[in-house]
């Protein structure tokens, strides 16, 4: 049924422009959009689209070095373009609140959660100290986080990514504002904690009048929780309208290559047994960690793996799956011994890493190579790719000339030109800074490739090409890979097989289509179900799937 009520936010032909003109002159360009009471808009769209510009300026909060050209932005029957400072610091947080994507940053790490929700009272409200904390336990409650007395009393660093989130959107509903902005809050969490923080939210505004901005760059994240729907694209509206209608019936071809760039389940397919090598042999793997006590704090033991085995054949890729604390960055960090393993066997390529001192260990370093999950944090800014590109090469004793002749092969095979070897961090995208920290871990000729979270904090369309690329460079190399995730569908895309993880043991394993189809502990069930828009379905796409009889790979 369509929102007829009065919007609470207009926003008319808005046009913001950009400090230096590179592809474009506007960040935005003759935005047009309400928000309605009760109403969830999603504002979808890649990174560089104008979503984020868009809500900074709502909410007064552009930088200098941008400036609005034209249009207006109309909240509460006032134009909030036309505001001087000290009107926006009394609309925000009262009137509008945000809510950011990551809370880690946006909450100050030297206050407990309960003097910063407190603060919003302390600022915009004339109430006393027992006042303040009694509203600010009762946000804690409405949020559903336990113990809100201990939580109260918390630092952020003591609590997980998200109850943090809760944190950040009890700040946001603590004085019932009449228009909400939520800026991608669910990117950066596990499936079973961004189902619950979509339903929160949904449950909060059922139970307020306040309208939700919604900014996301995925779909399914839409058919979860949106009432209508903008898309953006170079900072322009290529398409609006109900979600039924941009879900079912998307008019413009960015909408729809967005939507088939969702990781989508995987269909039922035979599991192929490989008949090549196996290349990684893990026998009986035991990690754990002790945390000393004090007259503050009891002393913990946490057995981060316990008793893992598997292994992995040439050509090959094994999903590791579950959430955050579930122990799979632990397992990664002892198969690389980052850190030593206090039993078990580590076998790859017929060396055991676990056994080896770290001065044999390190000409077989060069044998498994690692890409993290983020491409903004893993190049050092302040060098060329070219000269990070050919460091490992060069240090494993490769001469220059040998070691720039694989950096210029390695950039055809990721696709990227060759003149990038001039150019800085800064100056590449999200996806093109990921395709190039590939190209760094392939330079010393691994055998064994490892994606911690590689795509998780990239835009769909990106995402999408980035795991083509994994899965082309892995047939084309021969690599055996071992992608670690917290989502299902993401790793239904390129995994032969899946390791399910929790509390640091494997508690599933199975070829990607069983587990997918006949799931069978009741923690594999939690994470599928905990997917957004389940009832939003598609094929998936054809050039992922794995075929029916095992693949040709090559050779390094």
């Amino acid at each position: 049924m369509t929102n007829t009520t009065k919007p609470i936010l207009s926003i008319r032909n808005l046009t913001v422009a950009l400090p230096v003109k590179i592809e474009r002159a506007n960040a935005v360009q003759n935005l047009t959009f309400d928000v309605r009471p009760k109403e969830i808009l999603c504002v979808v769209g890649e990174s560089g689209s104008g979503k984020s510009i868009t809500s900074l300026a709502t909410m007064g909060l552009l930088a200098s070095s941008l400036r609005v050209t034209g249009g207006e932005i109309e909240f509460d029957g006032r134009d909030v373009l036309t505001l001087d400072q000290a009107e926006h610091n009394a609309l925000r947080g009262d009137r509008m609140a945000m809510i950011f994507q990551e809370p880690m940053t946006a909450l100050n790490p030297a206050y407990t959660v309960g003097d910063q929700i407190a603060e919003v009272f302390r600022v915009h409200r004339d109430y006393d100290g027992d006042e303040r904390r009694k509203r600010t336990l009762k946000l804690l409650e409405e949020v559903r986080l336990p113990d809100p007395e201990r939580l109260y009393n918390s630092y952020p660093h003591q609590l997980s990514g998200g109850q943090r989130q809760r944190i950040m959107i009890a700040m946001a509903l603590a004085l019932d504002p009449k228009l909400l902005i939520a800026d991608e809050p669910t990117t950066a969490l596990d499936v079973t904690t961004q189902k619950q923080i979509l339903h929160l939210l949904k449950q909060l505004n059922a139970n307020h009048d306040a309208g939700i901005m919604f900014i996301t760059h995925d779909f399914s994240v839409v058919a979860e929780i949106a009432d209508r729907v903008v898309v953006m694209r170079h900072g322009q509206i290529v398409e609006q309208g109900t979600a039924q209608e941009v879900l079912s019936n998307p008019q413009h071809p960015y909408t729809r290559a967005l939507i088939d760039a969702v990781p989508r389940r995987a269909q039922d397919r035979d599991h192929v047994v490989s008949e090549h090598p196996v290349v990684i042999d893990v026998q009986n793997l035991n990690k754990t960690f002790h945390t000393a006590g004090s007259m503050f704090k009891k002393s913990r033991t946490v057995s981060a793996v316990k008793n893992i085995s598997f292994q992995v054949r040439r050509g090959e890729t094994l999903g590791i799956v579950g959430e955050s604390g579930s122990g799979k960055t632990t397992l990664v960090r002892c198969l690389m011994r980052l850190i030593d393993p206090d039993s078990g066997a580590i076998n790859i390529s017929g060396v055991d890493f676990a056994s080896q001192t770290s001065a044999a260990l390190r000409q077989h370093r060069k044998d498994i190579q690692i890409v993290f999950q983020d491409p903004y944090g893993s190049l050092n800014p302040r060098r060329t790719i070219g000269s990070q590109l050919i460091q490992g090469a060069i240090n494993f004793g490769v001469s220059r000339e040998e070691a720039w002749d694989r950096v210029y092969k390695l950039l055809e095979i990721v696709q990227m030109p060759k003149y990038s070897v001039h150019r800085y961090p800064s100056q590449f995208s999200g996806g093109q800074r990921q395709r190039l920290c590939i190209a760094r871990a392939l330079v010393v000729n691994p055998k064994v490739l490892i994606a911690d979270e590689a795509v998780s904090a990239l835009d769909v369309s990106i995402q999408r090409e980035v795991l083509k690329l994994i899965n082309d460079i892995r047939d084309r190399l021969g690599l055996t890979v071992i992608f670690i995730t917290h989502d299902l569908r993401v790793a239904a895309q390129i995994c032969d097989e899946v390791l399910v993880m929790k509390h640091g043991e494997v508690v599933e394993r199975g070829g990607v289509g069983r587990i997918f189809t006949a799931p069978e502990h009741d923690y594999t069930k939690a994470l599928i179900a905990a997917q957004p828009g389940q009832d939003w379905e598609i094929p998936m796409m054809a050039e992922f799937a794995p075929q029916a009889a095992a693949r040709k790979v090559g050779t390094l």
